[in-house]
């Protein structure tokens, strides 16, 4: 095992040969790779002192129990002489201190340094259960079957609803797609498929002349408006024409 705190990444090698690295974050570093990043893991932060002689011990062993994991949480450590702001953000009081975070917010945490069976239950109540592995795996295979039993496990799961959407506007199944996409709240996501649904029941060959027709009616005609949204939707915001649309969007409706 290799442990430092001398400002890089540590990295060790469990029992499998699999390496792990704790990184090292700052105040530069940290929106991405501890706030953005929670949303899709969970995150352990260790903030230490190299003043502190508690600290080099507690992180080793932080890491070991996190490096049991396999992956499964995510750990980054912050000096916290160097990065002030975090340990305010943290309302620091002592040295180490552990803190998770899920979808951006603090989940739990402790400060002092506590003994491995503390840290070990504190990092088991982050890890998935077995049932949302079960779901992760079925999501990530993405076939029409797999699904198709994230669905009957989890109706109203987003990510299997829109998945799955996708699958039937692909198919020519539009009108089940939108009946699918109508179990779940409107994100960006669920409009993007609904728009490509309802322009696969009224295809358009011609985006920009269907545009430039529909704006001429889309103040007095909810249809109209509708799909002139639809359009753009499908066209996405990296179409350089997207922008320009809206625009004119905006002027017809105020």
């Amino acid at each position: 095992m290799k442990t430092s705190h001398s400002g890089r990444d540590a990295t060790y090698a469990d029992a499998d040969s699999v390496i792990y690295m704790a990184i090292d974050v700052t105040e530069a570093t940290f929106q991405a790779e501890v706030l953005e990043r929670s949303a899709t893991i969970p995150v352990v932060v260790d903030l230490w002192s190299p003043r502190s002689p508690a600290c080099p011990p507690f992180s080793a062993m932080v890491e070991k129990v996190v490096a049991a994991t396999q992956g499964q949480v995510y750990l980054v450590r912050v000096n916290v002489d160097e990065s002030p702001q975090i340990a305010q953000a943290f309302q620091l009081q002592s040295v180490p201190a552990l803190y998770a975070l899920k979808d951006g917010k603090v989940f739990d945490g402790f400060m002092g340094a506590q003994p491995e069976e503390v840290v070990q239950k504190f990092i088991e109540v982050l890890l998935p259960s077995p049932e949302s592995q079960m779901m992760r795996g079925l999501l990530d295979a993405g076939d029409e079957e797999s699904l198709r039993v994230a669905l009957s496990i989890e109706p109203g799961n987003s990510e299997a609803v829109v998945a799955m959407a996708r699958i039937m506007v692909r198919t020519e199944r539009a009108t089940e797609a939108l009946q699918l996409l109508a179990r779940v709240p409107e994100n960006e996501d669920v409009r993007k498929v609904a728009a490509s649904a309802r322009l696969a029941l009224d295809p358009v060959d011609d985006f920009d002349t269907q545009l430039v027709e529909l704006l001429a009616t889309v103040k007095f005609d909810e249809v109209a408006r509708q799909k002139y949204v639809d359009i753009l939707e499908t066209m996405g915001p990296d179409d350089p024409r997207t922008a320009k649309y809206r625009k004119q969007l905006t002027a017809a409706l105020f």
